[in-house]
């Protein structure tokens, strides 16, 4: 087991929220480069020849490279200060965007898309364990749906500036526009964020010893957060990503109202989704631990009827099924990376995190992209997009199961447990 001394001096309240702030503002923009792709790609379709199995492997070399790269990342942010890392991370990924201009093959896009992976994954390891770091285990899902409030947002601005942007003016200005923000908010947090000692929160002193890291793979309250996580990430990354086109092909859309559809949709429902779903997570975790694994479970669950309608059924249905489906999805953004946080010990958050960030998208949207793309291509995108019911389905089941192995959360549920 890891040794505990000292005490840590907590957090100053000041330093968590400029922190937060900071982060998910960071954390705002990571989501506005990763769905620009979605909203332009029927012109990089038509520009280079494309199937949808080829559209699809996009993502799936973003994947890759997200994959390959967070195990390392992991390793450096349980041993190394993080925030000199994310700023880096920042930096990098904004560069990427901006010399997006100069690609003129599948080929370089493929290469510039992977790169870009490579900075995404070393803010999605560093920034949640950071904020774990700044605020207790009982304030962590309402930490943690605020810092996730910036997918549903960040999401359906990349929509918008995809759409409109690049119907304008090409798709390539696109990306040049979402270069600026993250270059600037990376200098905001190299001057002004703090960084916590590890463990801060729970005011000890951490240490990293031999055979914690193994402990990950007998953790099954960790293993039904990532994987049942994994499952939701499958549906959410394979709808997100064809939707735009769906709503093109299927609805007769142009390429800009289909961006702000998606993009209004995701925005509102996937915000209300966050914060609601956070809320109720809150006020039922001061009954039950579980409250942060039910939540998600019943999520999936009930998300599967109305994505059934929006892909299958009568086109008047499909928006506001849509809307729905996207909502109840989102309800358990907060509480599951909650539960992955509080799961683990904080010398081994980053490592558990970069667990989380290899599973999640190895089973998910490293796959469901071409998945749907190949099954497409063969028959419909309706039913390319129908296999996202499989793993809602699933979800939901390991999240239950999972509720089983949650950690307590308050000193007076660990004594009735014990």
């Amino acid at each position: 087991m890891p040794s505990a001394t000292k005490p840590t001096r907590a957090p100053s309240v000041a330093g968590a929220t400029t922190a937060l702030v900071l982060l998910t503002a960071l954390n705002f923009v990571n989501y506005i480069d990763r769905y620009i792709l979605p909203g332009v790609q029927e012109q990089i379709k038509g520009e280079f020849h494309l199937s949808d199995e080829h559209i699809g492997a996009l993502t799936f070399w973003f994947m890759i490279a997200y994959m390959l790269t967070s195990p390392i990342t992991g390793f450096l942010g349980d041993r190394f200060p993080r925030k000199p890392m994310i700023v880096v991370a920042a930096l990098f990924w904004s560069g990427i965007n901006f010399f997006t201009a100069s690609v003129h093959s599948y080929n370089s896009l493929n290469i510039r898309h992977a790169a870009l992976g490579i900075g995404e994954a070393s803010f999605g390891i560093f920034a949640p364990a950071l904020l774990a770091d700044f605020y207790e285990p009982d304030q962590r899902n309402r930490v943690l749906t605020i810092f996730n409030i910036a997918i549903p947002v960040g999401a359906a601005l990349g929509y918008l500036v995809g759409g409109t942007v690049g119907e304008r003016y090409g798709w390539r200005m696109s990306f040049i526009v979402s270069a600026i923000p993250g270059a600037l908010i990376a200098l905001l947090i190299a001057f002004f964020m703090k960084e916590p000692a590890r463990g801060a929160s729970q005011h000890e002193k951490t240490k990293l010893e031999k055979g914690t890291i193994l402990s990950l793979i007998k953790n099954k309250a960790y293993l039904a957060s990532i994987l049942g996580y994994a499952a939701v990430t499958f549906s959410l990354g394979g709808i997100s990503w064809w939707m735009p086109s769906f709503l093109q092909r299927v609805d007769g859309r142009s390429q800009s109202s289909a961006a702000f559809l998606m993009g209004a949709i995701t925005v509102v429902t996937g915000l209300g989704g966050t914060v609601t779903g956070g809320i109720i997570a809150q006020r039922w975790s001061r009954k039950t631990s579980k409250a942060l694994y039910f939540v998600p479970a019943i999520s999936a669950a009930l998300a599967v009827p109305p994505a059934l309608v929006c892909f299958f059924g009568p086109k008047s249905f499909t928006i506001p099924s849509l809307a729905l489906a996207i909502f109840l999805i989102f309800l358990g953004t907060g509480p599951v990376n909650a539960a992955t946080v509080n799961a683990v010990r904080p010398e081994i958050r980053a490592t558990a995190l970069a667990g989380q960030l290899l599973v999640i998208h190895a089973l998910g949207d490293a796959l469901s992209p071409r998945v749907i793309g190949a099954v497409s291509d063969r028959s419909t995108l309706n039913l390319g997009l129908g296999s996202t019911l499989i793993t809602l389905v699933l979800a939901s089941i390991i999240f239950f199961i999972g509720s089983r192995y949650a950690p307590p959360l308050h000193a007076d549920e660990a004594v009735a447990t014990a």
